[in-house]
């Protein structure tokens, strides 16, 4: 039986858990008028999961046999993640009372999908990394059709089950390679089996490809993004920013632990696969949201470039590219979450006012959410003094200082790309005259605001004093 010591590793997940299942039997003993109290518990639970990864990082090291590591980068993942769901509970309150949802599954939901992110982050063991995605995605698939009484929830539910399980095998048949190949499901033990001449690195590069489809799915990489964009629009709006950021970095987390620390002798066979993912993610993603008029599908396509980005970092395969990979989905965090609570709020009840003409005019009739809006929007763009603009420039200066020019200049190109379709948005909002039919402006909830306003000063102060962000990031890339 694990000691007490031992448990510590896991701390934030076990608060996680425990607190999820309260919420799930307070949900039942509360009334109608006390369900708020939920929103509290959740948000106090991710919290003190926070306050756990930190404490659980002043005991570094393995434990349960090597199956766990916690380090700095996997407290880095950890705080992320819960960040990001903090925001994602405090933001969805009033949503949830606006569409009459159930606040306690919500909440309940939310907070397992974080435990299993945070399992991803400290596992180093294939089959542990697995499981943690499978939490995490059990519990997502369940919040994209959250809204029942919409069809277009319902359908998003069904695709997003049913290719995620199409991708999971591919993730467990290179499992099933790996270990073939290995002998081991560890990650030390698979880099220290590598490194042995009768080691089949053919197999293992056939292994890294498999595993590298089901990663590729869960970060909306092209060319495994299809489900993205009708995922995106049927989930409720809170939903599709939380999916966009938190289960996003987790499976980036995964990526980190499974090619940098159990493959790295297999980089020749695998680093090109990264390159032609980042191309295909930046272009399709770019491209893709030229078409659209509807706002949620224009960022979930844009969220496919945006992955392509990160994807860029990895590729260098160096401190400095992990660095900057990490850095970027931390300001990536704020700014997209951001964005789609914005988004949240303007389209009503029933999410009706999602086109790109509802929002002509909107600096003019809510010029405060107006401006956040052009801010989170011109960050993603990355416009000088934001946060997105460090962002990139960290991204494109490890791949120039790695080598890979051509894939910093194609990434430029495209950065360049998406600034038409984001800049639009603005185009409309404030160049246009307002609807004569325009919806009335809703009052802006006091949780809602406080998180759109947290975001807004992260992506503000993190693009012009990012030094510490950088600090903390640059001892989790060393691991």
């Amino acid at each position: 039986m694990p000691q007490n010591l031992e448990l510590l590793p896991l701390l934030p997940e076990i608060v996680l858990s425990v607190c999820g299942t309260l919420v799930m039997v307070l949900d039942a003993a509360l009334g109608n008028s006390r369900k708020a109290l939920l929103g509290v518990l959740a948000l106090a639970g991710i919290y003190c999961a926070g306050v756990g990864a930190l404490l659980s990082n002043q005991r570094p090291g393995e434990a349960f046999s090597g199956m766990v590591t916690v380090d700095n980068a996997a407290t880095f993942f950890r705080l992320l993640v819960a960040v990001v769901g903090f925001l994602t509970v405090l933001g969805s309150m009033s949503y949830l009372r606006r569409e009459s949802l159930p606040q306690g599954e919500f909440y309940a939901l939310i907070l397992f999908s974080l435990a299993g992110q945070g399992l991803m982050a400290v596992a180093s063991e294939l089959i542990l990394l697995f499981l943690g995605l499978e939490i995490s995605s059990l519990a997502t698939y369940v919040l994209t059709g959250f809204l029942r009484r919409d069809a277009r929830s319902s359908e998003a539910a069904l695709k997003y089950f049913f290719l995620g399980s199409f991708a999971t095998a591919f993730l467990l048949y290179g499992v099933a390679l790996t270990y073939g190949a290995t002998g081991a499901t560890r990650l030390t033990a698979i880099r220290q089996a590598l490194d042995k001449p009768d080691t089949n690195l053919s197999l293992v590069a056939l292994a890294a490809a498999l595993l590298l489809v089901g990663i590729g799915f869960k970060v909306s990489a092209a060319p495994f993004q299809v489900w993205t964009p009708d995922v995106y629009q049927g989930a409720p709006s809170p939903v599709a920013g939380f999916l966009s950021t938190a289960p996003k970095a987790a499976a980036f987390a995964m990526l980190l632990r499974v090619f940098f620390i159990g493959m790295p002798q297999a980089a020749p066979a695998w680093t090109p696969m990264l390159w032609i993912l980042a191309l295909l993610s930046m272009t399709v993603g770019n491209f893709g949201a030229l078409l659209q008029t509807n706002i949620k599908r224009l960022l979930a396509y844009s969220s496919i470039a945006h992955a392509g980005y990160v994807l860029v970092a990895f590729t260098a395969r160096t401190d400095h590219g992990v660095t900057a990979a990490l850095v970027y989905l931390a300001v990536y965090g704020f700014m997209n979450l951001g964005a789609f609570l914005v988004v949240s709020h303007l389209a009503g009840p029933g999410e009706r006012y999602l086109d790109l003409e509802d929002y002509a005019g909107l600096g003019e009739r809510q010029p405060f959410l107006a401006a956040l809006l052009a801010l989170f929007l011109l960050s993603l763009i990355g416009v000088p003094l934001t946060a997105g603009f460090f962002g990139k420039f960290y991204i494109f200066r490890a791949a120039v200082n790695a080598g890979l020019i051509w894939l910093a200049v194609l990434g430029l190109l495209n950065s360049a790309l998406a600034a038409y379709y984001y800049l639009k948005v603005l185009v409309v909002m404030y160049m246009r005259a307002p609807a004569p039919d325009a919806p009335a402006p809703e009052p802006l909830p006091a949780a809602l605001a406080a998180t759109l306003v947290i975001s807004a000063g992260a992506t503000l102060v993190l693009g012009v004093r990012p030094g510490r962000l950088v600090d903390f990031v640059q001892g989790a890339a060393g691991w």
